[in-house]
């Protein structure tokens, strides 16, 4: 927080400072057991009519009266990364998306209208890098058009929690009913610890998703559109280690896209009978490795916040969050699987 010479909390922000990071203390809210103080970081969205809206890491908008503020000052963009690849969120975003390319595709400016029948919202979304080249309002009108057009709901997918990531728009979007649905982080690490896990002769690496491999895939009844969006990017490998015994689905399987220094892993999936025995960790290896061998370097993969065990196996094997990323839906838009 900010203190004076004198030792005195002070707020050294003002309206002027929306769009920077910002840390700022406030008392509790009156009635409330507790703290007497409570501390918000993020990025600074708006100060209207007395309210401050600050947009956490995670996304989460907090509204804080102004006559609540006893401290605050404006914080460096993001903390010091401890571990991972050095990478931009805009680097990021582009490799992420183009390991699940759309069928359809449209430029909006510098934003990106992707469409896949629906399968998955990452290539059924708005990948907004930039400026639409229209008003924001007009802009979402001819983003609910596009998808309406096509029998689609319309999402916008938005990051927080890294250096140009979109706290800004994702407020926007707040103040005009969008709906934040679903949220993610994106972690990335170094390839080669991956790669050096514990060798699995037994795992197969094929170009395609064969019926093997679907068999133990989360999603059932995989369209001729899903399989193509999931043989989409610049160098796809799938990875199946068998089951103990023949003609049963796979003990576990993975998807990889090598993009340059860049590998994605995906569709890691786990006989539920078999988990916590690493064999995740053999079928990443596999894959880690064929994708050394293509010249990639460091990882990424995406994991919900949730997801407690996949969070442990990651982060045993060196991955850390980069930054949170959103699908927000239009108003009265159906759902969407993820």
């Amino acid at each position: 927080m900010e203190i004076s010479a004198t030792g005195r909390l002070v707020v050294r922000i003002t309206a002027a400072d929306v769009g920077k990071r910002v840390s700022v203390r406030r008392l509790g809210e009156p009635g409330v057991a507790g703290e007497k103080f409570t501390d918000t970081v993020g990025v600074l969205t708006s100060w209207d009519n007395g309210v401050l809206l600050i947009t956490r890491r995670d996304g989460v908008a907090v509204r804080i009266p102004e006559s609540s503020l006893v401290a605050g000052k404006v914080v460096p963009s993001a903390p010091a990364r401890r571990r991972g690849p050095a990478a931009s969120y805009e680097e990021l975003a582009r490799v992420a998306s183009r390991a699940w390319r759309p069928l359809e595709s449209e430029r909006l400016g510098d934003w990106e209208l992707r469409a896949a029948a629906g399968f998955t919202r990452r290539a059924n979304s708005v990948l907004p890098l930039g400026d639409p080249g229209l008003p924001l309002d007009e802009a979402l009108t001819a983003v609910r058009r596009w998808y309406g057009d096509r029998g689609l709901p319309a999402y916008v997918q938005t990051a927080t929690g890294a250096p140009g990531t979109q706290e800004a728009l994702c407020a926007e979007l707040e103040r005009r009913q969008w709906t934040r649905e679903v949220s993610a982080e994106l972690w990335t690490g170094a390839l080669a610890p991956v790669a050096d896990r514990t060798q699995a002769p037994g795992v197969a690496l094929s170009r395609e998703a064969d019926e093997a491999w679907l068999a133990r895939y989360q999603r059932k009844g995989v369209s001729e559109v899903a399989l193509r969006v999931l043989g989409s990017g610049p160098s796809v490998w799938f990875a199946t280690l068998p089951g103990a015994t023949e003609g049963e689905p796979p003990a576990a399987v993975g998807r990889c896209v090598v993009d340059g220094r860049w590998a994605g892993f995906a569709a890691v999936e786990v006989d539920p009978a078999l988990r916590r025995q690493g064999l995740a960790s053999l079928v990443m290896a596999a894959l880690a490795r064929r994708a050394l061998d293509e010249g990639a370097s460091a990882a990424w993969l995406q994991v919900e916040t949730d997801n407690v065990g996949a969070r442990a196996l990651y982060a045993g094997l060196g991955f850390s969050a980069h930054h949170t990323y959103h699908h927000y839906r239009a108003p009265s838009s159906a759902g969407n699987d993820r």
